[in-house]
């Protein structure tokens, strides 16, 4: 393009301009402007447009500056050169400039045009409107030079642009709509989106990591209606999901008329910080709310799985004996978490156990390989946990007392992230357990007695009546024992008051040992305890204080000094002794202190109805061990007869027992008291010889009786010896394994322990015979009979006696029959009383019975002539 092509419509311009408006030279005028357009084209930057914007001409000093060449220059429009014009008052629009060079008013300033390989260009530029004959404009000519201050404008730009992309923050600028137009590289390495991930993106869409209820989204499409500016703390998600903290700050940019132009956001990553804050202020605000250690752990962990979800978050206490008791796991399989309660630390037991040994960090990625794990993989594994990293928690002193952990679903190691996050929870989680510890030790002072550590007289009195508040609207009573050591003083006065204060530190342990979970004991002060038993059953209440009577009374070392302490213990009982625990603890205390003054060592009861029964219990226990000792018991026999042919099938031996002021005692009351004062064992031994004996008498008199049967408690099977002390009684006497049945009861089968069926087990394999006595009474009968191996089974007289009317008995006692048939076991009926009840019986296949309708229970001498009488 020639110069006067491209300026034809200035020549005038330039005439007056430059060479001083003077035509007297026409032909040298023109030489001169030939040669100044000439020099302008040299110099400049030179090109026109027509008035839709479409490039007509354009020097080859432009051509060069933004590299096109001309073919591929004449396709373009301006506002495909041009992307910034600013006059100096700030950027001006591309319409605003089109408007005013289309009014014919002419445009200067600094223009940024965009060169064909996408970099900038700053271009002094002038823009003059060109008009036809109409006066319309037609074409805009442009004359522009590089910039004398180029250089200095493209050190700026690299410089600012250097800042931007190298500072630490994420900047992004917006359109008027919201979409992203431009990012920095920091956007990229704190959030991992490239420019082409983000732009023509809405930010709030962008962070919110595809989450449909996360706040993120809402959140930053906020900052577009603040035309003052923005600023505020924002959870967002980077572009592998994890959460980060950033400070937004968004200023919007308006044009000259007040419209949004852009949005330019500065993001700061405030992580470390905000999580810190977070939590601590739930932490603190949980503590202040009285949450308990747990809810406090359990909230830590939810708050870290919430930042970071491929975590699972545990915290575990370390007690003094170096023991793991886990507090909270919220996300970890349950049964994984019961298998840690207890476990002692130590140099490889998994992550928190060694960490906690250690006092260190302990990471492990693949715990299927880590030999820390050799003893425990088999628990997480399963779960499809694969990598764990524990950190210890320590106290103010430097004692580990709990550990924090991280679970991971996949083999790994923590992050940057998680490091941050495991520095603040650790921290926390020391505070929240040295605050425990703090409170329990307050709690320990305030209301346990520190010598004993059972609650003190503040608890005691508390939990009292709170069990009496229970009691009272259901009408159930409570038993109050006040227990007081006998002659104690004399302990301290000789012994010194450290092995009186061991002494009353053993003496609570057992005490511990003896209450019933419902129990409540405590110390009110100096040798004086208080055991508090709700929900008491009348008839057990005297078996119990006796039984810490005796327990009482065993020996104690301490000291090195075996002690052989009594105790005396007076007993109230609520409502009849008193509605309050003021009370009733006073009435106690008297009831003590009549005991100490019957002679010590003994259970007085305030009300003077227990008393007599207590009194009369413990005398008729006292008579039952000089009975057993004096062999004052006596054996009686029933007969078991054949129901089809009524031949005998076998006798079963009763204990009797009269007494020589107090006459008759029923079994019914004998034998529960044996039971309860520890003598059943004693009665079932004596009872077992006293039967061998008397059948070999029998056999020797020439009486055929095929078997004598007896009964035993469960107790009786505890004894290991059972077996070889049968085997040799039967040996005494000469008999066979086969002439004894023993009958055991369902106490027996509720308590098959391992040594209980072990017993049993033997005397089969002796070849001594078991029957199942009261058989169908018994909830739990059946479920266990397959584990007992029995060789008879006793239909309960309780059926027997409704088999004329009622329909139910003959279903269960059918019922019973039918088992015995399928177990290939005779049984035997109780209680038979007359013939429509044998009849029945004999129907269903009932193998044999007994019962007044063939005979009562027999003395020896009696059965015998019963026996003879039957030829």
């Amino acid at each position: 393009m020639k110069p006067e092509q491209l300026f034809s419509g200035l020549e005038p311009l330039m005439l007056d301009s430059h060479l001083g408006g003077s035509s007297a030279n026409p032909q040298g005028a023109a030489w001169h402007v030939g040669n100044y357009l000439m020099s302008m084209d040299r110099a400049l930057l030179l090109f026109d447009f027509d008035a839709a914007g479409s490039l007509l001409n354009a020097n080859a000093n432009f051509l060069a500056a933004v590299g096109y060449t001309r073919e591929e220059a004449l396709t373009l429009r301006h506002d495909m050169l041009c992307d910034s014009m600013d006059e100096g008052k700030g950027i001006v629009s591309g319409e605003q400039i089109g408007a005013r060079l289309r009014g014919g008013k002419h445009f200067s300033g600094t223009c940024r045009y965009r060169k064909k390989d996408g970099s900038s260009l700053w271009i002094e530029a002038t823009y003059l409107p060109m008009t036809d004959e109409t006066g319309q404009v037609a074409r805009v000519s442009v004359i522009s030079r590089r910039s004398i201050a180029d250089a200095e404008r493209q050190e700026e730009i690299r410089l600012l642009m250097l800042g931007i992309n190298e500072t630490g923050n994420a900047v992004a600028v917006s359109g008027c709509d919201g979409r992203i137009v431009y990012v920095n590289d920091g956007f990229q390495r704190m959030l991992g989106f490239s420019r082409s991930d983000a732009v023509n993106q809405d930010l709030g869409e962008l962070l919110a990591g595809g989450r449909p209820d996360s706040g993120t989204r809402e959140e930053l499409h906020r900052r577009i209606a603040c035309r003052e500016g923005y600023h505020k703390d924002v959870l967002v998600y980077d572009s592998s999901g994890k959460p980060l903290w950033v400070s937004v700050m968004a200023n919007s940019v308006f044009d000259e008329r007040g419209t949004l132009v852009n949005i330019v956001d500065v993001l700061t990553d405030i992580t470390p910080t905000k999580v810190h804050e977070v939590l601590q202020r739930r932490v603190l605000q949980a503590m202040v709310n009285e949450a308990s250690v747990v809810e406090v752990m359990n909230m830590v962990c939810r708050e870290v799985e919430r930042l970071a979800p491929e975590v699972v978050a545990t915290v575990v206490r370390v007690d003094e004996a170096g023991l793991l008791r886990p507090l909270a796991a919220p996300s970890l399989p349950q049964a994984y978490a019961d298998a840690l309660e207890g476990v002692a630390i130590g140099p490889q037991v998994g992550a928190c156990g060694t960490s906690a040994y250690l006092g260190r960090p302990v990471i492990v990625p693949d715990i299927a390989t880590d030999p820390l794990w050799d003893d425990y993989r088999h628990l997480p594994l399963p779960d499809d946990i694969k990598a764990c990293w524990s950190s210890p928690i320590k106290s103010s002193d430097g004692r580990v007392i709990g550990t924090f952990g991280f679970y991971f679903r996949e083999r790994r190691l923590p992050d940057d992230f998680h490091h941050r996050l495991v520095d603040v929870c650790v921290y926390l989680c020391a505070l929240a357990l040295e605050r425990e510890e703090a409170r329990a030790r307050i709690r320990q002072l305030a209301f346990y007695d520190e010598l004993t550590g059972l609650p003190n007289r503040n608890l005691l009195l508390a939990q009292a009546e709170q069990a009496i508040a229970r009691a009272e609207p259901e009408r159930k009573r409570v038993a109050v024992l006040f227990l007081d050591l006998d002659r104690f003083k004399q302990v301290n006065d000789t012994l010194g008051h450290p092995i009186g204060d061991a002494l009353l530190r053993d003496v609570a342990q057992r005490l511990r040992r003896l209450a019933r979970p419902t129990d409540i004991v405590g110390r009110l002060s100096g040798d004086e305890f208080v055991m508090l038993m709700p929900e008491f059953e009348h008839g057990r209440l005297t078996a119990a204080a006796e039984h810490i009577l005796v327990a009482l009374a065993q020996p104690f070392s301490v000291g090195g000094i075996t002690l052989n302490p009594s105790v005396s213990i007076g007993i109230s009982v609520f409502p009849e002794n008193g509605r309050d625990m003021d009370t009733l603890l006073r009435h106690a205390d008297m009831a003590m202190y009549q005991a100490k003054t019957a002679g010590r060592n003994r259970i007085s009861f305030f009300s003077a109805e227990m008393n007599r029964q207590a009194q009369e219990r413990l005398a008729l226990e006292a008579a039952l061990r000089d009975a057993l000792e004096a062999k004052a018991l006596r054996l009686h026999y029933q007969p078991q007869v054949g129901l089809k042919n009524g031949s005998l099938y076998g006798v079963e031996a009763l204990a009797r027992w009269c007494h020589p002021t107090l006459g008759e005692i029923s079994p019914a009351r004998f034998v529960p008291l044996a039971e309860e004062c520890g003598l059943i064992g004693d009665l079932g031994d004596w009872a077992l010889r006293e039967a061998c004996s008397q059948l070999a008498i029998w056999r020797n008199n020439g009486l055929r009786v095929p078997s004598v049967s007896v009964n035993l408690s469960a107790t009786n099977f505890h004894n290991l010896n059972l077996p070889r002390m049968i085997a040799a009684t039967l040996a005494e006497f000469g008999l066979a394994p086969a002439d004894l049945m023993l009958e055991i009861t369902e106490g027996v089968v509720l308590d098959a322990t391992a040594g209980t069926l072990r017993t049993i087990a033997e005397l089969h394999r002796l070849g001594v015979r078991l029957s199942m006595d009261d058989f169908g009474t018994g909830y739990s009968s059946l479920g266990h009979l397959r584990r007992l191996i029995v060789d008879e089974l006793k239909l309960d007289r309780s059926f027997v006696q409704g088999l004329e009317s009622d329909d139910a008995a003959r279903a269960l006692t059918s019922a019973v029959i039918r088992i015995g048939e399928s177990l290939s076991l005779p049984v035997v009926a109780e209680g038979v009383e007359n013939e429509e009840q044998r009849r029945f019986l004999i129907e269903q296949g009932c193998a044999a019975g007994q019962g007044f309708l063939f005979s009562p229970p027999l003395p020896a001498g009696d059965l015998e002539e019963w026996l003879r009488g039957r030829g």
